[in-house]
Parts: C-alpha cells; sequence; structure tokens
C-alpha cells in the first residue's frame, strides 16, 4: 500500500497547477492549501488499485468568493485523475484569517508596487479606442473586440475609462462590484474578459462631475489599486473627444496605442481626425482607424446609410500629419444585431455559449484583432 504521506505530497504538487481565476496564481503559492489528509478507504479498493479518502483544506481570500465553486471543482478534478490510486476527494472549504490575508495583499502590493503596466519588458498589448464625437459605436467596438481576444485565447483586460458614460457592465451584462481584497479590488471577468468601470459600484447611476486630477486619479486607480496579472491584452474605452482622460492615458501608458473609431459621414470623420491628432502633443502611438457602419447589408446590396469614405479620410489626415503609416483597419457593417446583443448583456461576437462566431460579425472582428497583434 502506498504512504498517505507520498499521496498527500503528490497532491500538493498537483494542486500547485490550478491557478486562482482572479490572481492568476496558483492556490499553493498563495497560501489556499492549509492541508491535505490522506486516510485509506474503508473498502480497501478493487484489488487492483488501492483506495483512499482525501480531505483537501482550503482557505479563499474572502468568505463567498465568488469563483470558489470554480476552484473546488480544480482541485476536485486534480485529487480524482491521480494516475497511481483511487482517489476520493472531500473538500473542506473555509476562508483565510484576517492576519493571513493581511501578509498574502502586502505580498502582492509589495510584487506588483505600482501601475504594473508601465514597466520596462512589459508584454501587455494595449490598445486605447477613441472618437471625436460620441454616438459612433465606440464601446460596442471596445466590448466586441475585448470578447474576441479573450475568444481567441488571449487574456483579457478592459478598463472603461469613459467615467461620464460608462457603458461596458451593460454591454458584458455585468450586475456584480469587483471583490474588495483588503483594499485590492479583483476585476470582475465576464465572457472571458476582465472588467472593471466606475459603473460597477455603488451610486454610478448619478451623474459623475469629475475634472482634472480627480479625472486623472481615478485612471491610475484602475491601474494599480486592481489586480490584473499578466493579461496579453488591455483594452481601454476612452471618452469622445481629447480631453483629460486621453492626456491621462497617455502620461500613464506610454506603451498605449491609439485605435480612432469614426463612421463614414464627414461630421464624425472630421472630428475623429482631431482625436488621432492628440498623438502630436503626446507620446501615443495611432496604430490604425475603425469604420463603423459602414454598410446595411440588405439583399445582398451594401447600402451606404451614413455615407462613405470617412474612415479612408480619416487614415489619409492621420498618416500625413503624423508621418507614419495609419491604416484603415477594418470597416464594420451596421447590424442591428450589434445593438441588440449588447444590449442583453453578450457582445455579438459571441454565441450563446461564449464561442467566437465565425460568419459574419465575428469573422470581421477576428480579422481586426488578428491585424492588430501582428504588429
Amino acid at each position: 500500500m502506498t504512504d498517505t504521506r507520498d499521496i498527500e505530497a503528490a497532491i500538493y504538487e498537483r494542486l500547485s497547477r490550478v491557478i486562482d481565476p482572479e490572481l492568476g496564481r496558483s492556490v499553493t503559492d498563495l497560501g489556499m492549501i492549509a492541508a491535505i489528509d490522506a486516510t485509506p478507504a474503508p473498502d480497501g479498493g478493487d484489488g487492483n488499485r488501492d483506495a483512499y479518502d482525501v480531505t483537501v483544506h482550503v482557505e479563499l481570500t474572502v468568505p463567498g468568493c465568488p469563483l470558489s465553486e470554480t476552484i473546488t471543482n480544480q482541485i476536485n478534478g486534480a485529487v480524482a485523475s491521480y494516475p497511481d490510486a483511487t482517489l476520493t476527494p472531500h473538500i473542506e472549504v473555509g476562508s483565510m484569517s484576517r492576519d493571513k490575508l493581511d501578509d498574502l495583499v502586502a505580498d502582492l502590493k509589495a510584487e506588483r508596487k505600482q501601475n504594473p503596466f508601465n514597466k520596462p519588458g512589459i508584454r501587455t498589448r494595449i490598445f486605447a479606442i477613441a472618437s471625436g464625437k460620441g454616438g459612433v459605436g465606440k464601446s460596442s467596438v471596445t466590448a466586441n473586440l475585448a470578447a474576441t481576444f479573450a475568444a481567441l485565447g488571449y487574456d483579457t483586460a478592459a478598463i472603461d475609462a469613459d467615467i461620464y458614460g460608462f457603458s461596458l457592465p451593460r454591454l458584458f451584462g455585468v450586475h456584480t462590484q469587483p471583490t474588495n481584497l483588503n483594499g485590492m479590488l479583483m476585476p470582475v471577468t465576464a465572457w472571458g474578459v476582465k472588467l472593471i468601470s466606475i459603473g460597477m459600484f455603488a451610486g454610478a447611476d448619478r451623474a459623475i462631475l469629475w475634472r482634472g486630477p480627480r479625472l486623472q486619479r481615478s485612471l491610475e486607480q484602475f491601474l494599480s489599486d486592481v489586480w490584473w496579472g499578466e493579461p496579453d491584452v488591455l483594452l481601454l474605452d476612452l471618452a469622445p473627444g481629447t480631453g483629460d482622460m486621453a492626456i491621462s492615458v497617455a502620461q500613464a501608458l506610454p506603451n498605449a496605442e491609439l485605435v480612432v473609431v469614426t463612421t463614414p459621414q464627414p461630421s464624425a470623420s472630421d472630428v475623429a481626425v482631431r482625436s488621432g491628432l492628440v498623438a502630436l502633443q503626446v507620446p501615443m502611438k495611432v496604430r490604425g482607424v475603425v469604420e463603423n457602419m459602414s454598410f446595411y447589408e440588405h439583399k445582398g446590396e451594401k447600402l451606404r446609410i451614413f455615407g462613405e469614405g470617412g474612415g479612408e479620410r480619416v487614415s489619409e489626415q492621420l498618416t500625413e500629419a503624423l508621418g507614419y503609416d495609419v491604416p484603415l483597419m477594418a470597416q464594420l457593417p451596421l447590424e442591428p444585431e450589434l445593438r441588440e446583443t449588447g444590449e442583453a448583456g453578450r457582445p455579438a461576437v459571441l454565441d450563446a455559449d461564449g464561442a467566437l462566431r465565425g460568419d459574419g460579425i465575428g469573422a470581421e472582428f477576428r480579422a481586426l484583432a488578428e491585424r492588430l497583434m501582428t504588429a
């Protein structure tokens, strides 16, 4: 019969591959596994394999952790799939003591210390989605692009930096607040995307009248006081125009790349150029232009309801003004489903199971995401 201590050690090693979905670290590294007790099963097994009951004592970071079921399911799977004996898992869930949690949060904060996206060698690609004016579908583009990145397997995060007109919580169907881990916030995950927005907090339905330093501080808090881990992609949904938040993003995230969203008509494209010209004043590269609502397809015919040429005009003018190529990266169709599905809380690029659609708008956003990641 196998020594129970060997089984306990083997299970602990297997649990080192179980990752806390919020913190992005293994449950063993985080000190969440308080004890593992293996005892021979009363029936002794089937004669070919020894059988054991294995009790895993789990300490979650906070009582009622919203992802506790995910964590315990992974632990159950790690124990039950042990190859050398028949193990029956028993998970006992508690929560960390205040002192243990304080030590963990202090270690995590000491590891990060500051804005994690403004460090040498950071591998996160950061795309700030901007527009010259409201009503061009910038937030819808952000939400669907974020969902596309996540569906393609990228670790994806999104910040709703449109403090006055936040809309990402609604577009992702989020109705919960971030978990507060002793002053460090865990972003809410929806459709595979880690999200933070002022709209997730109590009283956010009121008008917000922030300016200047307080507005900049909100972005700093979203960057520094939220545990993001190390995402592959970070998207920021900026407020329309070229105001304080755009400048704050450029200062806090000089490695961010600007993506300008416009619609075809001159009244939108002329203003969109100004949002891209902010790159002349701050260290931010304009990655490209997205023309939204380019056409409506009806019985095989593309109807140009809002005219045409806006995306090309923005691309050409920014290329000339900035001195480098600012391509027109996508021309997205006008689809009622984008609004209807988005307002119901699911990005339209995803099917009901959360998989990326292979046709229509799903294919358009996949091509856009792949193009953004190629350079």
